[in-house]
């Protein structure tokens, strides 16, 4: 008979994986490596991600990783911007090329491409990329010279989808500021090793976000038909409350249920929200359709699940929680609150 795991039990499975029933001594690389990439459509959001999840966490250690070109940061997952390590940029974002290729055809976009070459296409921009980073603006309005007849704005988005390309700093280094500004990967990370297969990928997503199911796996990656990649890989199956499959590598820890688990403040769309299909093991329905996921307002997590909201202030932090708080809760989130005003550089107070 397939074991049956519960929604606490899928919860902290994920928390242990995702760094946050207990911060780790791990580099931030590691920790990107790890996660399979980091959200970061925001773009200083992974820096509170990786703070929530290491130990003695310094922003200026990200920030020398994007100028070093280890990390990087580009259209991946669901064709939202992701930060990757460089190397897993070179092995999965030829699995992800076919997605993204789709998604920005069905665009509001997607209609400049109309009776165009698309090896001319690819070659003006490989050119315009390598000559200098560039805007979507500025790639647009280079192509608009070479086809006027184009929708510059259009031309711009296809340019930066069409091409393997990733974002270039100070773009998301901590203390500075800087407009996204494009680049080829390959004039930025240089030769890559081979492609990834599908089963690495689901490997590694089910290292850092499992006990999931064929749909979470499809979800987070924005692919399909992974059905039958999954079936036939060497997999412990699970079902959960809700009677769906669940696969996951045959080694993987799953910790007790009732472990207890921190209040955690976590970015603008953090990848434990967005990994699954079925959120319930970090969400509950109710939470979810008060729109703050989709919304991208940081989260708090109190006993494992997303339980309010927060925001830094100039003058502290506030926080509104959904439900009441017990004593012992109440300062747990005030101590951790404490910890990330000291974190983010802001003087003030925690506000409940």
């Amino acid at each position: 008979m397939t074991e049956k795991l519960t929604t606490r039990a899928l919860n902290r499975a994920t928390l242990h994986r995702q760094f946050l029933l207990e911060r780790v001594d791990r580099t931030a690389c590691d920790v990107v490596e790890h996660l399979v990439g980091m959200q970061a459509q925001e773009p200083f959001s992974p820096y509170y991600g990786l703070w929530s999840r290491i130990r003695s966490f310094e922003a200026d250690e990200l920030g020398s990783l994007l100028l070093d070109r280890r990390v990087v940061r580009a259209s991946l997952h669901r064709a939202t911007i992701h930060l990757v390590t460089a190397a897993d940029h070179g092995r999965f974002e030829p699995l992800l090329r076919p997605f993204l290729h789709r998604r920005f055809a069905s665009s509001p976009f997607g209609f400049v491409m109309d009776g165009l070459d698309v090896e001319d296409f690819t070659e003006a921009v490989t050119a315009l990329l390598e000559e200098a980073p560039r805007t979507r603006r500025e790639i647009g309005d280079l192509l608009g010279a070479r086809w006027p007849d184009r929708d510059a704005n259009a031309l711009g988005y296809a340019g930066s989808f069409l091409v393997p390309s990733v974002q270039v700093p100070p773009r998301a280094v901590w203390g500075r500021s800087g407009v996204a500004r494009w680049t080829t990967a390959a004039h930025w990370l240089g030769p890559v090793g081979p492609a990834a297969s599908t089963e690495e990928f689901v490997r590694r997503y089910l290292a850092a976000f499992g006990p999931a199911s064929v749909k979470d796996v499809q979800t987070w990656a924005g692919m399909s038909r992974l059905k039958s990649v999954v079936e036939a890989m060497d997999l412990r199956v699970f079902t959960d409350e809700r009677g769906r499959t669940l696969y996951d590598l045959p080694d993987a820890p799953l910790p007790d249920p009732d472990t207890p688990a921190p209040a955690r403040f976590l970015p603008e769309f953090d990848n434990v929200l967005l990994g699954h299909d079925d959120r319930t093991r970090v969400i509950s329905d109710e939470d979810y359709r008060r729109g703050i996921v989709i919304g991208g307002k940081p989260t708090l997590l109190v006993d494992g699940f997303v339980h309010g909201v927060w925001k830094l202030a100039g003058d502290g932090l506030d926080i509104e929680v959904f439900r009441p708080l017990t004593r012992a809760q109440k300062a747990d989130v005030e101590a951790e609150g404490a910890r990330l005003l000291q974190f983010a550089g802001v003087t003030g107070d925690v506000r409940l």
